[in-house]
């Protein structure tokens, strides 16, 4: 058991914008959102092995979802309550934890703020242990299951702005994702979501236990040697067995938000060689000049700004910043069941126009 306190949510948030690979949300949000859950009640972290025995209740994955480009996204902490507030009042269920999407700058502590709200601990088994593009990948296998009915709850969007929208959506796991997609276009980007409970023990077989733990234990590193980015990535390697690439330059960035999502490609001057990163949310594809592929998702990409020593995102990173090129490969990674599946990374490549099914073995 670990009780949050600002030290452990600053390290957790750190570390999971370090596991967003370009996506996973903003930092400074993460922050934010994190301290105020440990300002409204308890964040008590929890094993998954310390809930199988509550075999009557339910997991439920607290998400935001999104463009985080996007101008006028808008989520409030009381969209993320409301949102499992709709889920509790429609299914009547009892939640014995919350756990993420998956990590990244700011969803790491997705399902932070309504553990403190409600007296629920937050179980240390992310959907993902790295950021991911879709809701499906985010479902744990969910949508292999025979039978099962998902059920999400969104809430998001400005009032002002004629955007608020509440929205509860039961089917297939797939046509769900893509009414609550579309509800975060009308929302004005994002929106937060409630969805898809599950039994403690479906969540051990098929979520990446530990990835929060993982983040924390990154996030640390960031913490002990703050502007040393040299020093950072040394200590993150022996960790994550992952190598840097190269240093260099911002040349060009292409994003368009498109669908609820952020898509586009960067380029950077590196030191050693050009470089091309593909990106839908999170970094998908990284490329030499000669078209070697030398990263592919669920490989982890990472950009770290030299400058602050802290990773970049794909909705952050702009012409003429001076990054270190990281990647991690896949197998050092907790990874859940949704970013294992085939016809899924098919999908990834419709959409960034690269082969990426076939570097997954």
């Amino acid at each position: 058991m670990i009780k949050v306190d600002e030290s452990i949510a600053e390290a957790a948030v750190l570390g999971g914008a370090f596991y967003g690979g370009g996506g996973g949300g903003d930092l400074n949000t993460g922050l934010r959102y994190a301290k105020l859950a440990i300002e409204l009640g308890d964040v008590i972290i929890l094993g998954i092995d310390d809930v199988l025995k509550n075999e009557d209740s339910y997991i439920v994955t607290s998400s935001i979802v999104g463009a985080p480009s996007a101008h006028e996204r808008y989520v409030l902490p009381s969209h993320i309550i409301r949102s499992v507030q709709l889920l509790l009042d429609v299914t009547n269920i009892s939640i014995s934890g919350f756990i993420t999407s998956e990590n990244g700058g700011l969803s790491t502590v997705n399902g932070w703020i309504p553990a403190a709200v409600f007296d629920i601990p937050v179980i240390d088994a992310p959907a993902d242990g790295r950021a991911h593009p879709t809701g499906v990948m985010g479902s744990m296998g969910l949508h292999k299951v025979a039978d099962y009915v998902s059920i999400q709850t969104a809430v998001g969007g400005s009032k002002n702005l004629n955007r608020y929208i509440e929205v509860i959506a039961t089917g297939s796991i797939q046509k769900v994702d893509k009414i609550i997609r579309e509800a975060s276009v009308q929302a004005g980007g994002m929106i937060a979501v409630a969805r898809n409970p599950v039994a403690p023990e479906f969540i051990k077989k098929n979520a990446a236990v530990g990835a929060l733990t993982n983040a924390i234990e990154v996030g640390k590193i960031f913490q002990k040697y703050k502007n040393d980015v040299e020093k950072i990535c040394e200590e993150i390697l022996k960790l994550t067995y992952g190598k840097i690439i190269d240093k260099g330059v911002v040349d060009h960035v292409l994003l368009e938000s498109k669908g609820g999502y952020d898509i586009g490609r960067i380029i950077i001057n590196g030191k050693l060689d050009r470089y091309e990163i593909t990106f839908w949310n999170e970094y998908i594809t990284l490329e030499d000049s000669k078209n070697r592929r030398l990263a592919t998702f669920p490989d982890l990409i990472v950009t770290l700004n030299i400058k602050t020593s802290l990773p970049v995102s794909s909705a952050e990173i702009r012409r003429g910043d001076e990054i270190l090129l990281m990647a991690i490969p896949k197998e050092k990674i907790p990874l859940g069941a949704g970013v294992k599946d085939i016809e899924l990374l098919k999908e990834v490549e419709r959409i960034v126009n690269k082969e990426i099914a076939m570097f997954y073995k």
